[in-house]
């Protein structure tokens, strides 16, 4: 007891350190109970840091921020105005007919099994391949049911989506347009001996819009040339696997490993065992290799620089605590913890009293 009573006052004797581990929690509490009343704030707090970005490049051309603010945002009303117009409807034509193909897709896919366990016996038997359809069957039943469950709900709920439409759009406004006075609004609220937490927020706002800004060329960037070559190629659905490939980038490894799953078998539906379906897969492997060797490094230089099994222990981590805030955040998430980690052991060094070397 006494170890952890010295641990604790060696540790938290300094108060910015206490003021920082104040804010962590507080914070860490607010998101943990109140992020689902507050998805439209988060919403509308990952779009201002996109569009800042604009608003900056803007600024440094002389722009006063208002004008730039009102333009960008105009711009970004645009942009979603023309996605819910022209993208939604040609997303949710291609779903339907992605779901009306399903069960053909099944049995062709039961078919082939059977003619496995017919040729390769000792690998996979008879039962082993019914047992397979029989448990993917019931997946896709549980699957329809929980889908169908969320349009009664979403249905139920169409009013607080329609708030939601007004809400985020006039938060990002305000977000942007009163980003300084916002900011000191809330450095107003933490208590004096606040270097510290303030250099940890400086560190991790800089690398969350970094982060922010990067995943959203990425997911563009990916989206696109995935649509256009599966396109050019002839594939089914191209518009929907694009999507979900872009969409893939935000859980790094295991985004791209879980997606490669629907192309796999939109293009074998499609093509069957031809060379059709080994260049698409070997496209898609392209793709996914100069994303990871090339436009990652490229649009995220200095924000992932940690190696992959932290990362996806991060994904995990706050994948499990958050959900689809703490996947898309898992990044920033950990490098706050690697900041915060880094501070102390700082702070701690200074303070440490300095070692003298015997000169013998």
């Amino acid at each position: 007891m006494n170890m952890i009573r010295e641990w604790f006052r060696a540790r938290f004797s300094d108060p910015q350190i206490v003021i920082l581990s104040l804010v962590l929690i507080l914070s860490a509490g607010v998101v943990f109970f109140l992020g689902e009343m507050l998805a439209p704030v988060f919403a509308a707090l990952v779009i201002a840091y996109l569009l800042e970005g604009v608003v900056r490049v803007l600024r440094r051309r002389g722009i006063p921020r208002t004008l730039a603010v009102l333009a960008v945002f105009s711009g970004f009303m645009v942009a979603v105005v023309a996605g819910v117009v022209f993208l939604i409807p040609l997303l949710v034509e291609q779903i339907t007919q992605l779901v009306n193909i399903l069960p053909s897709m099944l049995a062709h896919g039961q078919v082939q099994l059977h003619e496995l366990a017919r040729i390769y016996p000792n690998v996979i038997t008879e039962e082993q391949v019914q047992e397979m359809v029989t448990l993917f069957r019931s997946e896709l039943v549980r699957l329809g049911q929980r889908a169908l469950a969320v349009s009664l709900a979403s249905l139920q709920s169409v009013i607080t989506y329609l708030v939601y439409l007004i809400l985020v759009p006039l938060l990002i406004f305000f977000f942007l347009k009163d980003k300084h006075k916002l900011m000191a609004w809330v450095r107003g609220l933490v208590p004096e001996h606040r270097t510290l937490t303030e250099g940890v927020w400086d560190e991790v706002n800089q690398q969350t819009a970094n982060y922010i800004r990067g995943k959203a060329w990425e997911i563009v960037i990916v989206w696109a040339a995935t649509y256009g070559a599966f396109l050019i190629m002839g594939l089914d659905f191209a518009m929907l696997l694009g999507m979900l490939v872009g969409v893939s980038v935000l859980i790094p490894y295991i985004g791209a490993t879980v997606v490669t799953l629907p192309v796999a078998l939109v293009a074998y539906h499609q093509f069957g065992w031809t060379s059709e379906l080994a260049w698409i897969m070997t496209v898609y492997g392209i793709i996914q290799a100069l994303d990871g060797n090339v436009l990652v490094p490229v649009l995220l230089s200095g924000v992932i620089n940690m190696h992959p099994v932290a990362i996806i222990v991060a994904v995990l981590v706050f994948g499990g605590l958050w959900g689809f805030w703490g996947i898309f955040f898992a990044i920033p998430l950990a490098t706050l913890v690697h900041a915060v980690l880094r501070v102390l052991w700082q702070n701690r060094q200074s303070a440490a009293p300095p070692s003298f070397t015997d000169p013998s």
